[in-house]
């Protein structure tokens, strides 16, 4: 079948629409260019911090929840009325700047005096201003992460109050106003917690870093890359989007950026090739979603994570390696039988960009992630890497007249930049509420308890339950935010029962990313779902389906950590990346019915049991796994069944 790649004037008209779509607003005139000159100024305070600049971490930090909060009441409306070109900003916006720049200010300035002179004794002004910069988080959180965290936060902290009037194991004596102010704003362990710590260094580095290799023209590289790799293989289109959403993953790190960087583009060209609308915005937001989990550049979530096990950043990266590769993997061979089964074919050898010529033009962009992963593993921090690949992407780009970055491109990168951070910034401050509200009260001790009580000695019934609270503490919230707030509960349960602390921990990232894609209340396919015109829930629930691996792996890694290459030798490793990439392929297999002809219905029970089977790294099992696929192998060749393919042209949308 022969398709037709989509013109550049339509990528940019789906582009520009999906832009209309993003809930936040520009500013022109005088206003406007003072808002890009502050962003400047930010970045250029940040990447100084964050390299050879010396100050009290938490007044870094207050530094940093200062520009956070001024840019999110600056870009952020406070209702749908005002989204749109403005220039300036609302009365209400005015008020809610001002008071952050004066709770920043009056906090950088009156703590060494608190910390010196007044040994943590607040004054009534303290508290006020304390008062003040919660209630400008909440509304800043309400705009710019939406209400479900904004929700889960209120409920944390009003159960600070409240929790006196709870009977039983939830309840608690209660805490005064004043205690909760302190703790929430004036400690270390709030707001200002590690969280917010990690948004303030490397986070915010990283996705400058992104915003400018994106900029640099890395994102039309990749696609053009993806298309040479798959595009003219069976169901082509749908392979692009799973391979140029994977080499995105290597500088985004969040799934709803991956949507709607690639999506547009390989949404629509997935609906020309034949897919279904619910199959074309699934793939996206699945294959998007492994972004969160995909090295060198994970979700900001792997940075939290490597400070919550004072590892390098190096250490989790490695961990992520084949759990990254099963999920691509299954996906991959999922789209692959997906289109043999519906018949389709390819992209038509005229629309695919010759290897060598892509290479050619945007191979030199590859430099700068090079250049960052060479320094991850020499041994340099992540900090210091991202710096310095940061600092290579304006003059490799120049290497080439068409990739070449302008003044203009360098402001655009900052203020995407900018704008980037300001979420997940925003998340990682108010999920500090969270955080504080569990340690201040025990409520993660007494959950942890009951779920060890009730699951025993049990690994796996404990992966369970704290699996199903991940993924409803997860629903409809940033990933970052999911992972901390999951973190915090149940990796204290399964390391209790001898669970590695890395792969306890990367259990709470799988589901906590996974979060993104799981119905009621799933991000990724929610903006797949407008990119592709369908509904969410139907994009929901097939993601769901597509991304199965991903709430399988984690089950298997905590039992054996060989998948995530740590805590045995090199030849198990080996071994184990092996049967678990087999396990992968046959349980696509037993999903999507199909390996070399459509499969009778106990032939997919076999595939996908022999598949879960192979992720156990158990010697013996792995045997009687393998033998059992090469039965059922032997089986599809040997036996035929009508083929019963579907002709693009009567697939319903």
């Amino acid at each position: 079948m022969t398709e037709k790649v989509l013109e550049k004037d339509e990528i940019q008209q789906l582009m520009d629409l999906e832009d209309k779509n993003i809930n936040s607003r520009n500013y022109v005139g005088i206003f406007g260019k003072i808002v890009i000159g502050v962003a400047i100024i930010w970045s250029i305070f940040q990447i100084y911090m964050s390299s050879i600049g010396v100050m009290e971490a938490t007044k870094f930090r207050a530094w940093h929840l200062g520009f956070l909060l001024l840019f999110s009441f600056i870009y952020y409306p406070a209702t749908k009325k005002s989204v749109g070109t403005r220039k300036l900003p609302t009365w209400f916006d005015s008020i809610c700047i001002t008071l952050s720049i004066f709770v920043t200010l009056y906090f950088v300035i009156i703590y060494d005096i608190l910390v010196r002179d007044r040994a943590g004794e607040n004054t009534i002004l303290d508290l006020w201003v304390g008062g003040i910069a919660i209630v400008l988080l909440f509304e800043a959180a309400r705009r710019v992460v939406g209400n479900a965290l904004t929700l889960i936060a209120l409920f944390f902290l009003a159960y600070n109050f409240f929790g006196a009037y709870i009977p039983g194991i939830l309840g608690h004596y209660g805490f005064s106003l004043e205690r909760i102010i302190n703790i929430m704003f004036w400690g270390g362990q709030g707001i200002f917690g590690t969280a917010l710590g990690v948004s303030a260094t490397y986070i915010f580095i990283f996705v400058l870093f992104g915003a400018f290799l994106k900029n640099s023209g890395f994102s039309d590289f990749i696609n053009d890359l993806a298309l040479t790799i798959a595009g003219r293989t069976a169901g082509g289109p749908a392979k692009v989007a799973v391979f140029a959403s994977a080499l995105m993953a290597t500088i985004s790190g969040s799934a709803v950026s991956n949507v709607v960087t690639t999506g547009t583009v390989t949404i629509p060209m997935m609906k020309k090739a034949g897919y279904s609308k619910k199959f074309a915005g699934a793939v996206e937001a699945v294959a998007s979603t492994g972004g969160l989990i995909a090295p060198p550049v994970m979700g900001a979530a792997a940075f939290i994570m490597a400070e919550y096990l004072g590892v390098a950043y190096s250490v989790v990266m490695l961990a992520a390696v084949v759990p990254a590769i099963l999920y691509y993997l299954t996906l991959f061979m999922i789209v692959h039988f997906e289109a043999k089964k519906m018949g389709l074919s390819g992209i038509s050898k005229e629309n695919i960009p010759v290897a060598m010529q892509v290479l050619k033009n945007g191979g030199h962009l590859l430099i700068p992630l090079f250049i960052l992963l060479f320094m991850l593993f020499a041994g340099y921090s992540p900090l210091y890497a991202a710096i310095f690949a940061l600092f290579s992407i304006v003059p490799t780009a120049a290497i080439r007249k068409h990739t070449r970055m302008n003044l203009k491109a360098v402001i655009d990168s900052v203020v995407e930049g900018v704008k980037g951070a300001i979420s997940v910034g925003i998340a990682c401050a108010i999920v500090g509420i969270v955080i504080a509200t569990i340690t201040l009260t025990s409520i993660g001790l007494i959950i942890g308890n009951n779920v060890l009580s009730f699951a025993g000695d049990s690994v796996m019934l404990a992966a369970i339950l704290t699996a199903v609270i991940s993924i409803i503490l997860g629903m409809g919230i940033p990933a970052t935010a999911a992972y901390i707030i999951v973190a915090t509960i149940s990796v204290p349960i399964l390391t209790q029962l001898g669970v590695p602390a890395i792969a306890a921990h990367m259990f709470a990232f799988y589901f906590a990313a996974l979060s993104s894609i799981t119905p009621p209340v799933a991000l990724a396919p929610y903006a797949a779902a407008g990119i592709a015109g369908e509904s969410p829930n139907k994009v929901s629930f097939e993601s769901v389906r597509l991304g199965l691996i991903g709430f399988i792996v984690p089950f298997f890694f905590i039992f054996n950590p060989a998948l995530l290459l740590t805590g045995g030798t090199i030849g198990e490793y080996i071994f184990a990346a092996i049967t678990a990439c087999i396990g992968g392929v046959s349980i696509a297999a037993g999903i999507k019915g199909y390996l070399f002809r459509h499969t009778y219905f106990i032939e997919r029970l076999v595939f996908f049991g022999a598949g879960i089977a192979l992720m156990d790294t158990t010697l013996i099992y792995n045997l009687i796994a393998l033998a059992v696929i090469a039965v059922a192998v032997a089986t599809q060749i040997i036996l035929k069944q009508p083929e019963r393919k579907i002709a693009p042209s009567l697939i319903k949308e």
